[in-house]
């Protein structure tokens, strides 16, 4: 028996004489650098390099290992690819079978005892390619990163090394937060992605939750907020550097966080999507212009196999998975909880963050200027997990409040953008317990509300729907919205397709708050009915709107700001059938069950404005009620 330390020696000495032997097979790649590379060719169908599937493709690499029916090559930029033998070229194939015997040949002259596993490392495994995109921040501190078989695993508090939330024009009154992201709620990302058979695109998915993670352990939100329509970039709600924070307090980016490359490096990846794929900056790695980039604002090339660029316009970053992923809740899944103290505010109409300062990474202000005023949010991070805000206004008067975590939820669907981690918030005012009533709790604060099903639903054009009452973009008249009877509009259709069992409207708005509101949900409709009347009673089946005792809302938003509120006609192959719901179905349930036989659809929008002196808006101190005593809406660790 040979003992374990000459084992050892003989072992490393069989490992040099592989890297001599490998210096001299055919086949090598000319000006790589690498004496060992060669170029290895994809021949079947199927092939897959980091899952992308490239046909008849050439890679540039050097040989590490062959098992499990696949062969890793390094390629010149120190990454690692797996490809799978049965799609290389014969000529590889063989060049492979000569490898393996031999390395068994001087695996047994060197050690005559030991017997050859079944596959064989040439050189000394690497770290992944993915470690190499977080090291200069783990370098840093601000990350750490670990890995093993199948995920990498990246923790971060989520507190980047810039200023934040300065430049924000549209404010939801949150402030950034460390976020517990450790341990086992640390971020993961598939070591070795695969190709999704059914793409999701972040158009119609991922409303809520990150869809990526920036170098620096910050999570990347869809630039699309959860009501499925506005650009967060265009919107003006993100700061200088493309992030704000969540319902959570949780500060994250929304478009491609491009300022990283000064530190990762030209032509590293800035971030990786959660599916695995590596999301570069606005040139390929060696500085030429992007080219050829899919819906995803993804491609592939034979150096780097599939990956995401960063764009200055939509989707600015991945927009959806080419891998593999689990959607539920409207987010991936798993994906970390946040770890908010707070309930979430609503918006400050007319608020612009122009100041932001911190002081150990304990002590934060947040400077804002509402017109002339200026008002400071300034917070504090106690030991004992608590946080202390002092809210001070344009005459100096300062409010203060301290917030407490009761009880933090689990991870899975309660991830960022998902409140169903079941957070519970507690606060105490100074003053409380002397004298002071405590404020009153709120039953619903850990009952977050279900996202709106958004559908993109076929428009060929033909559908064409039209009111004699109103056009394309016009105010909607008094006698149809609040300031008059509140009758439904009149509604004319044609370019019916064939095949229409029934018709469906749905009349939506989104609301100041950003939440998503039904005013009409009519369904049943014959298919012999092009028009409705005003005032329409006796066709279809009324469904249920965000008032259960109105069958119809007029539109009478509050404040001053012109309002769109967009009717949709829906073309169904069935007539659909809801027995026994009790209160009216809902415009997410009747769309659950239509989505799937929409023959064609058109929109019809109209706009609303209420009338000056009717206004109820007007910018609210944060944490304060506005005029109806409307507070905190209880729902937090997710955009609005």
């Amino acid at each position: 028996m040979i003992p374990r330390r000459t084992l050892q020696v003989l072992t490393i000495t069989a490992l040099l004489l592989v890297g001599t032997v490998s210096r001299a097979h055919e086949g090598h790649a000319h000006g790589t650098g690498d004496p060992s590379a060669r170029v290895w060719t994809m021949a079947g169908t199927g092939s897959q390099i980091h899952s992308a599937r490239i046909h008849g493709a050439q890679i540039h690499g050097s040989y590490v290992a062959s098992r499990d029916g696949k062969v890793q090559v390094r390629r010149a930029d120190g990454t690692i690819v797996s490809l799978a033998i049965v799609d290389l070229s014969l000529a590889d194939k063989q060049w492979i079978e000569r490898k393996l015997k031999q390395l068994q040949q001087i695996h047994e002259t060197a050690i005559p005892a030991v017997r050859i596993p079944a596959f064989f490392v040439a050189h000394a495994p690497a770290k992944p390619a993915i470690a190499d995109t977080f090291e200069p921040f783990a370098k840093l501190k601000a990350v750490k990163y670990r890995q093993d078989d199948k995920f990498f695993y990246v923790e971060s508090n989520s507190m980047p090394d810039h200023r934040m939330m300065v430049g924000i024009t549209a404010w939801q009154q949150q402030v950034p937060i460390p976020q517990p992201y450790f341990g086992d709620n640390a971020w993961r990302i598939p070591l070795e992605p695969v190709v999704a058979k059914n793409p999701m695109s972040a158009k119609s998915h991922f409303f809520r939750g990150a869809i990526a993670l920036a170098a620096n352990g910050v999570p990347i939100f869809n630039p699309i907020k959860n009501d499925g329509r506005t650009d967060t970039f265009l919107a003006g709600e993100l700061d200088e550097f493309g992030g704000h924070c969540g319902r959570a307090d949780d500060y994250h980016y929304h478009i491609a966080p491009t300022h990283l490359q000064a530190i990762v490096g030209n032509g590293k990846p800035i971030a990786y999507a959660l599916d695995g794929y590596p999301i570069y900056g606005f040139t390929e790695p060696d500085g030429s212009a992007v080219q050829g980039l899919d819906e995803f604002n993804g491609h592939s090339s034979p150096e780097l196999g599939y990956h995401y660029h960063a764009t200055k316009k939509y989707p600015y970053l991945n927009g959806g998975f080419h891998g593999e992923v689990k959607e539920i809740g409207g987010q991936v899944d798993p994906q970390p909880r946040t770890g908010g103290v707070r309930e979430a505010l609503p918006p400050w109409r007319g608020a612009k963050i122009t100041g932001f300062d911190s002081k150990d990474n304990k002590s934060f202000s947040v400077k804002v200027q509402v017109g002339k005023e200026t008002h400071y949010v300034n917070y504090v991070l106690n030991d004992n997990g608590s946080v202390t805000f002092h809210f001070v206004d344009s005459d100096g008067k300062t409010e203060v409040e301290t917030y407490t975590p009761r009880r933090q939820g689990r991870g899975g669907a309660g991830g960022p953008g998902n409140a169903a981690g079941g957070n519970e918030r507690g606060r105490a005012r100074e003053g409380e317990g002397n004298g002071r009533p405590a404020p009153r709790s709120r039953t619903d604060e850990s009952k977050p509300a279900a996202p709106p099903l958004l559908i993109q639903p076929k428009k060929s054009g033909n559908l064409r729907l039209t009111s004699p009452a109103f056009s394309e973009g016009e105010p909607l008249p008094n006698e149809f919205n609040g300031n008059g009877e509140g009758a439904t509009p009149p509604l004319v259709w044609k370019g019916v397709p064939e095949g229409t069992k029934s018709f469906a409207i749905v009349m939506d708005h989104i609301d100041r708050d950003q939440q998503l509101k039904t005013y009409w949900n009519l369904y049943g409709i014959p298919a012999n009915v092009t028009s409705l009347s005003k005032n329409v009673q006796g066709v279809g089946t009324t469904g249920a709107t965000w008032k259960r005792d109105q069958a119809y809302v007029p539109p009478h938003s509050a404040g001053g700001a012109k309002q769109t509120y967009t009717i949709h006609l829906y073309a169904l192959s069935i007539l659909p059938r809801f027995d026994g719901k009790e209160g009216g179905v809902t415009r997410e349930e009747l769309l659950s069950a239509v989505k799937d036989h929409i023959l064609d659809s058109a929109d019809l929008s109209v706009t609303y404005q209420r009338p000056a002196g009717e206004s109820n808006s007007g910018p609210r101190r944060p944490g304060s009620q506005d005029s109806k005593g409307r507070g905190r809406n209880g729902k937090a660790g997710q955009d609005r």
